[in-house]
Formats: C-alpha cells, sequence, structure tokens
C-alpha cells in the first residue's frame, strides 16, 4: 500500500525540493541531472543542479551549480542564483499584463488571474512563481519540456513585465494630467 505524499518530500521525480534559508529567500531546487563521462579507468559521475532562489517580494534568480556531490551542486546553484536575482514588476499578487518569453525552443505564456485563483503553472515555472512570490496567475508552457529553457524563457517573459506607471513615464503621460 503507498503511503499518502506529505509536503516537502518532492514530487513523482523526486528532485523537487524548497526551504527557506536562513537569509529568508526562497529556495528550490527545479532539475538535478546526472552527467556521465566516461574515462580511461571507468566512469566519472557529476552532478548539476538548476536551482531557483527568491524573496517572496518581486525579486527572483536562477543559477545552475555543479559538483561532484548532489548537495554541492544545489550550493553553488543557490549562490550563483543570488548573484543573478532581477526584480520583477507585480500588481498586488498578480502581474499586471499578459505576456510570453521565448527562449531557444522554449516559450511560456503568463496570464494575470483573479484572487483566489492561485498558481496555475507546472514544474520550472510554479518554482520561479512562488519564490517571486506571485499568488495568482495562470500560466501555459509550450514548445519544450527542457527545464533550462522553461526557466530561462519564464525569466524573459518577467523581464518584459512593466507596471502601469512605468508605461505612463514611457508614453512621457504625467499623473493625473487625463
Amino acid at each position: 500500500m503507498q503511503r499518502p505524499m506529505q509536503r516537502g518530500q518532492g514530487g513523482p521525480r523526486g528532485d523537487r525540493r524548497d526551504e527557506r534559508s536562513e537569509s529568508g529567500m526562497i529556495d528550490k531546487v527545479v532539475h538535478i541531472n546526472r552527467v556521465t563521462k566516461v574515462v580511461k579507468g571507468g566512469k566519472n559521475f557529476s552532478f548539476s543542479a538548476l536551482v531557483v532562489v527568491g524573496d517572496g517580494k518581486g525579486r527572483v534568480g536562477f543559477g545552475s551549480g555543479k559538483a561532484k556531490e548532489v548537495p554541492a551542486a544545489i550550493k553553488k546553484g543557490i549562490e550563483i542564483a543570488k548573484k543573478n536575482m532581477v526584480a520583477i514588476s507585480m500588481s498586488g499578487t498578480t502581474i499586471p499584463h499578459a505576456v510570453l518569453g521565448h527562449y531557444g525552443a522554449g516559450k511560456v505564456m503568463l496570464k494575470p488571474a483573479s484572487e483566489g485563483t492561485g498558481v496555475i503553472a507546472g514544474g520550472p515555472v510554479r518554482a520561479i512563481l512562488e519564490s517571486a512570490g506571485i499568488q495568482n496567475i495562470l500560466t501555459k508552457s509550450l514548445g519544450t519540456a527542457n527545464p533550462h529553457n522553461v526557466v530561462k524563457a519564464t525569466f524573459d517573459a518577467l523581464q518584459q513585465l512593466r507596471s502601469e506607471a512605468q508605461y505612463n513615464t514611457l508614453r512621457g503621460v504625467e499623473e493625473g494630467a487625463e
């Protein structure tokens, strides 16, 4: 008999992990890959970890760490992700407008959702949005299922977001002039 899954135990792939670090950041492991290099004496195994880090208040980053052991690869990924954090525009608990992000064969569509909808997203996109602190959003991942390309396409979409105030300054519209 299979026992029910508990929160934090990972999904069917077993590579999903999230936690708040001592600095208050949300760390999520998106994907762990085992790499084998065949050499004269046998096989050398190493691991690469794709990690997403966010503060839950609109700042998020991703990094890929490589090492001989999984925990070391995750730690390196977290350090790289912290260095590559970007701020994203939010409108309350959702995003200001719909957007489509591209990277390679990956496309990710993000649409704002009303209060109470929750995060309707799968895999890597969900990890990024939860780390960023977005609570109501509709998404669709199109094209590739490669986690690296999906993560980069999601970041492309998030960096295209502009708030209403940012659009007004770009257009030269002053507040209250209408």
